[in-house]
C-alpha cells in the first residue's frame, strides 16, 4: 500500500519582535539564551492578526553551531481570537552566515537552514481547525526580528 504525500498550505506569516537575549552562558546542553517575544504581526489567507508581548524562545546552541529553537508564544486574531504557538526547530549556517545575522545583516534565508514545527491550540469555537492540524514552518533572522512562513501540513 502506498500512502499519499502530504501538501501543505500556507496559512499566514510571522513577523516577531525580540528583545534583546538574556545569556545563561555555556551549560552542559550548549550555550542556552531566552530571547523575549515583545510582539509582531500575523498576516495570511488564514490567519491574521498581532502577535502578544508574551513568550520567548529559549534557544540552545550546541557545539557545531546549531540552535535548537524552543519557543512558545501567542497571537490575537484580528476577530479577538488568542491562540498559543509552540515552535520547536533549528537553525544552522556556515560561521561566516552564523557572523553575518549575529551583525543584523539581512541574509537571504537561502543562505541557512531554519525550520520549525509548529502547533497552534485555542478555545475559540471559530478557530477550532487549528487544534485539528499540524504545521511547519520556514524562517529567517534580521536584526530583532525573525520571519516564519506557516504552512498547514495537509
Amino acid at each position: 500500500m502506498t500512502l499519499p504525500a502530504p501538501g501543505l498550505s500556507h496559512i499566514c506569516d510571522f513577523e516577531i519582535r525580540l528583545d534583546p537575549p538574556h545569556e545563561m552562558g555555556v551549560t552542559p546542553a550548549g550555550t542556552r539564551r531566552i530571547i523575549p517575544v515583545v510582539g509582531g504581526t500575523v498576516t495570511g489567507p488564514l490567519l491574521n492578526g498581532m502577535l502578544l508581548n508574551v513568550g520567548a524562545d529559549w534557544q540552545t546552541v550546541q557545539a557545531g553551531g546549531v540552535a535548537q529553537l524552543d519557543a512558545r508564544y501567542a497571537m490575537e486574531t484580528h476577530d479577538g481570537a488568542v491562540i498559543e504557538i509552540v515552535g520547536l526547530g533549528i537553525r544552522h549556517a556556515s560561521p561566516e552566515v552564523t557572523a553575518r545575522i549575529a551583525s543584523g545583516e539581512q541574509v537571504p534565508p537561502s543562505d541557512y537552514y531554519m525550520r520549525s514545527f509548529i502547533r497552534l491550540e485555542t478555545g475559540h469555537a471559530g478557530y477550532d481547525w487549528v487544534n485539528r492540524a499540524l504545521f511547519v514552518a520556514t524562517g529567517g533572522k534580521v536584526g530583532p526580528t525573525v520571519r516564519l512562513s506557516v504552512y498547514r501540513i495537509d
